[in-house]
């Protein structure tokens, strides 16, 4: 990722480099263990034979032996099996949602009421980093396209979901790693293969950076946030400046004052 005015300055052949290259570090040596936290690399396509129902039966049980919170899978007659995961929302662009819409009611939720379907009014606004959806109740078979149309519906977000991506992030070799999942991949296995400790594995919904931002694609309560977001970060700046060269003139007249009536 770069601005596009620096495109061409980026050298991605390490080939071409001039003069010897076995006396320079890999690229891999230069890195520093805070850029390995916003790696984010597609899931591994799954290349072992399907499990047997037997093979099954025997993860789940160890799964809910080690399950603490009385969230355990359970495993129907057709091979089938339900279960819970929990998503963390790490979402940096504002959302539309209805405007003047309440919050969704249990009774909404049996009768599978849309109430996003009932205005035309739309508003936009930014939900909180890293906030943590309450345990989504699962099959075996759900995919993570059904996981993100469905956390958009619980919180009555109308973006299209192509804009939102599911990640695992896993540790590995003492990094934090995060994987971009396929929408036809199945949480729940990848839960169960796991195990319930969210420290090995959690699910994280994010942006889907594809490329290039469409603006056009962004509505303009969005946009309009966006402006007032730049304009935040801008006022903060100038503070933070303001305050640097405060205390640095602070510091200079204490030193004056100091120095007043001393020889040199």
């Amino acid at each position: 990722t770069c601005h596009p005015e620096c495109r061409h300055l980026i050298q991605l052949d390490c080939s071409r480099q001039e003069g010897p290259s076995r006396d320079r570090p890999s690229p891999e040596s230069t890195l520093t263990p805070i850029f390995s936290q916003n790696v984010c690399k597609p899931a591994e396509e799954a290349t072992q034979r399907p499990p047997t129902l037997q093979e099954i039966k025997q993860k789940i049980d160890s799964y809910n032996t080690r399950e603490k919170n009385c969230l355990g899978m359970k495993l129907s007659e057709d091979g089938t099996y339900t279960g819970f995961i929990k998503v963390h929302l790490k979402l940096r662009r504002p959302v539309t949602v209805p405007a003047g819409i309440r919050p969704q009611s249990i009774y909404d939720a049996i009768k599978e009421v849309d109430l996003a379907a009932t205005t035309d009014k739309r508003t936009s606004f930014y939900l909180p980093l890293d906030a943590i959806n309450k345990q989504l109740h699962i099959s075996s078979t759900t995919t993570v396209s059904e996981v993100i149309q469905g956390l958009l519906k619980k919180f009555m977000v109308v973006d299209n979901p192509q804009k939102f991506a599911l990640f695992k992030r896993i540790h590995k070799d003492g990094q934090v790693v995060f994987q971009k999942l396929s929408v036809a991949d199945c949480p729940l296995y990848l839960r169960l293969l796991a195990g319930p400790d969210n420290d090995v594995l959690s699910f994280v919904l994010k942006e889907n950076e594809t490329g290039e931002v469409e603006w056009d694609a962004f509505s303009i309560p969005e946009l309009q946030n966006f402006l007032t977001i730049l304009e935040k970060e801008e006022q903060d700046k100038i503070q933070q400046v303001q305050k640097k060269y405060d205390k640095f003139r602070q510091k200079l007249e204490e030193a004056l004052r100091e120095s007043q009536g001393k020889p040199g």
